[in-house]
């Protein structure tokens, strides 16, 4: 769990262009779509919207969709914005095999001020020096017929607003507060689609941007990234900003989860999801019983016991305690099974005294 809600918008209605138009989030790695391992890692959120196409998943979410579809992220995190109500919003793409809540922790709580590894860098603007306010605020005034459709009082609590954040930004950045907290991968670069945001200011630059360029259709990420106070923390893991971009990037997602160190924890992952399950499993108290139950019993019996071992403490009410439980009598069991085979012919009716 976080230190406070959030609310998670999924970015799953891009082109594919470099995959020739293939349903990105809807192709498996390790057995389940690419969009539902985002959503497992997000299922915390207090709402999550999903901005795209609509489809199965494997957990509740809310669908928008941006306008015109295929409108670029922009548009599409607009679209998303719009069902938030969280003070804070997590920014996702739905093409991340390997994010974890573990990253999505690590987000926010450095939004939240919280010591994630060797912490986050210094909030950074681009625009932060004695004349940033002046020039943040003169933007809604350069933008023309669009924005002179907001109301006056709308525009100059945008124009306040935009003065009063950067007027204090005078070369000590580090004292801040940021707008976000963005993901950096393994050679440095900002990834905007894996990060944590206050939701206002997000929504206010967003509306900044389409007042200005009449629109947000087709616009880049870096537009937002420059006019947002951000800080940047890299990966918990190595691979946690890792996107299939192409069909080479999804080869190596699919071949990496079946590295020997990381097959049995993705298969777990991939049976509870399946399974809808949430419960924590301890993978070594499990294996140890399948090891007792095999040697001192039979081979087939390891399988048929940790079956026997989940259904008894899912009746028990399913805690992790409970799982550890019925594990520990069952391995008591198969260790006096074992025992007994041990025991000479001559032993198995003796008593003592």
């Amino acid at each position: 769990m976080t230190a406070q809600g959030y609310d998670a918008v999924v970015l799953a209605g891009g082109a594919a262009k470099r995959m020739s138009g293939a349903d990105k989030p809807g192709l498996r790695v390790g057995g389940r779509p690419l969009l539902d391992r985002v959503l497992g890692a997000c299922a915390d959120a207090t709402a999550t919207v999903v901005v795209g196409s609509r489809r199965p998943t494997a957990r509740p979410v809310r669908w928008a969709r941006e306008a015109p579809a295929g409108g670029g992220p922009l548009a599409a995190l607009a679209a998303g914005l719009a069902h938030v109500t969280e003070p804070v919003v997590l920014a996702l793409s739905a093409d991340l095999p390997f994010l974890s809540a573990e990253t999505v922790r690590a987000l926010i709580g450095a939004l939240d001020g919280e010591e994630h590894g060797p912490g986050p860098a210094p909030a950074t603007r681009p625009d932060a020096g004695p004349d940033a306010g002046r020039a943040t605020a003169d933007r809604v005034i350069r933008a023309g017929g669009a924005a002179r459709a907001e109301t006056a009082e709308t525009s100059r609590a945008a124009r306040d607003s935009a003065t009063a954040r950067a007027s204090d930004a005078n070369g000590t950045a580090e004292s801040e507060p940021a707008d976000g907290v963005l993901l950096v991968d393994s050679d440095g670069r900002d990834q905007p689609l894996v990060a944590a945001y206050r939701t206002e200011p997000l929504r206010r630059e967003l509306s900044l941007l389409a007042a200005e360029h009449g629109g947000l259709a087709h616009l880049p990420l870096r537009l937002l990234s420059a006019e947002l106070t951000l800080r940047r923390i890299p990966g918990p893991v190595p691979a946690a900003s890792f996107d299939c971009d192409t069909w080479e990037d999804l080869a190596s997602a699919r071949a990496r989860i079946r590295e020997h160190g990381n097959v049995l924890d993705e298969w777990i992952a991939a049976v509870k999801d399946e399974l809808g399950i949430e419960l924590d499993v301890d993978t070594g108290v499990l294996l140890d019983l399948a090891r007792d139950a095999a040697h001192g019993v039979t081979r087939p019996a390891a399988p048929l016991t940790t079956f026997l071992v989940g259904y008894a403490a899912g009746r028990a009410g399913g805690s992790p305690a409970e799982v550890a439980e019925a594990a520990r009598r069952a391995a008591a069991l198969a260790e006096r099974w074992a025992a007994e085979s041990a025991e000479g012919p001559a032993d198995g009716g003796r008593t003592d005294g």
